[in-house]
């Protein structure tokens, strides 16, 4: 069930309406069971997973929670952390590695070995709600937060439907208390709700579908073979596509969420107007980023321990934040850069962040340089062999030119620069919300303006989010 599909705008209204009608504890046994009919949607055989780790985990917490020795927390801990990496590398990471050992009994001139009988589905969001699982458990077990009392609401913290398939990841101690407590309506809150599904909307079937024709268009070949021009508009319009998409995806789940009466975190803060690459990982899939941080970073022993070691500790996060991306050794590639990026970064700043420059020209000019590198790192994101990511790069020192190149690039800027322009907005309000100190009367006005956007500009195609797939 897509977020920009009928079917969800339907479930969506019919979920909301019941839940208003019903009292608190009807609540989230209501909510409970629209979340997995949500997920369930996909395949009904996916609840059994989430269901198995859900239940273990409730009763793992408590059993950390209630003892003193300090072995037995470390024991259901462990148990924990290996049931939830061991399901999601089975589910997520298996494919991956059959076809690498494939792959590599091929190079040593063994016969060919059939895979695609050992092949396992994915299932939709198992990085998301593991994490998540993960970090509540961390939590128990350095009494950061309560295990919850109710199986019911600690379900309910993980299947949350809006944040269920691709985020944002919730932690315990913000959304956990609200699945706790009774919410009471606000209008106010549910008109935010509603402007920041419209901008979800917008950002996704106006801006990124849009640009994801011309970048599928390039990668594809249809625009001819590889050179400076067509890597460049392919890995600009897939930069924009990505962003549009994800933080529209974010967008929509937010906007639903508080429709119900929850707040999720804002999961991306105008990444492409970051400064430094330490700036854009403050900016892009923050929910990420800080879980990455808290829960792998810092156990990891931060840079408490000496520089080489805290090179170590980014390279090491990156790479397997690159890995949680995706099954493919491109993805580490990806989180290879950018932890050579702030492993750079750091060493020529110390412990220090890079400052914001203090000239108009030295933040913009830092900006795109920023925003070049983070470009250069997508085209390993977006191609998925090492061969054809090389060819791309290589193509970089050929010139050539057509003239649907220019066609192309006024179609591709003008979806950007809409919504660059969104962006800019929300950089110097530092609101959560588009327009969100504005009068009512303008907020109303640009709901409209989204809806009549997305009706007239919407591609009109089959496209799901793109962190469906992680």
């Amino acid at each position: 069930m897509l977020f920009d599909s009928t079917a969800y705008i339907l479930f969506l209204i019919l979920a909301t309406l019941a839940y208003w009608c019903l009292p608190f504890r009807k609540q989230n046994y209501m909510l409970l069971a629209a979340s997995y009919f949500f997920y369930g949607w996909w395949d009904w055989r996916f609840l059994i997973l989430m269901a198995v780790s859900t239940v273990v985990d409730y009763l793992v917490a408590h059993k950390i929670a209630a003892s003193s020795d300090e072995r037995t927390r470390r024991f259901w801990l462990l148990f924990s952390l290996i049931l939830n990496f061991s399901f999601l590398g089975v589910f997520k990471y298996f494919n991956f590695f059959v076809d690498s050992m494939a792959h590599l009994a091929g190079l040593l001139g063994m016969k060919q070995i059939p895979v695609s009988v050992w092949r396992i589905l994915l299932p939709p969001g198992i990085s998301f709600y593991t994490f998540q699982e993960v970090a509540y458990i961390v939590d128990v077990y350095h009494r950061k937060v309560e295990p919850a009392k109710s199986l019911v609401d600690y379900a309910l913290f993980i299947s949350l439907f809006p944040h269920l398939i691709a985020g944002p990841i919730q932690r315990p101690s913000h959304l956990l208390p609200q699945v706790q407590k009774e919410r009471v309506w606000d209008p106010a809150k549910a008109f935010d709700g509603l402007i920041l599904i419209l901008e979800g909307l917008f950002r996704k079937v106006v801006i990124a579908d849009n640009c994801a024709l011309i970048a599928n268009a390039i990668f594809s070949g249809s625009f001819g073979g590889p050179n400076a021009m067509t890597v460049s508009l392919g890995t600009y319009a897939f930069a924009w596509q990505i962003y549009g998409d994800f933080s529209g995806y974010s967008s929509i789940a937010r906007g639903s969420a508080q429709l119900l009466g929850f707040h999720f975190m804002v999961n991306f803060r105008q990444p492409y107007l970051a400064e430094s690459l330490q700036d854009f990982w403050r900016r892009w899939h923050i929910s990420l980023s800080t879980w990455l941080r808290d829960y792998l970073y810092i156990p990891l022993g931060g840079n408490r321990l000496g520089k080489v070691r805290t090179y170590i500790n980014l390279m090491l996060t990156m790479l397997l934040g690159g890995l949680w991306h995706g099954a493919n050794w491109t993805f580490v590639v990806w989180g290879g850069i950018h932890g050579a990026g702030l492993a750079v970064e750091r060493l020529f700043t110390g412990k220090h962040e890079i400052a914001p420059s203090s000239s108009l020209l030295g933040r913009w000019g830092r900006r795109i340089v920023i925003f070049h590198l983070v470009c250069l790192a997508w085209i390993f994101f977006r191609i998925p062999s090492f061969g054809g990511a090389w060819e791309q790069i290589a193509a970089l020192a050929s010139w050539q030119w057509n003239p649907a190149y220019l066609t192309a690039l006024v179609f591709l800027a003008c979806y950007v620069f809409a919504l660059f322009l969104l962006d800019l907005q929300l950089e110097s309000s530092k609101g959560e919300h588009v327009f969100a100190s504005y009068p009512y009367s303008l907020r109303v006005a640009t709901g409209i303006a989204f809806c009549v956007l997305i009706t007239l500009f919407g591609a009109n195609q089959e496209s799901a989010f793109i962190y469906f797939r992680f």
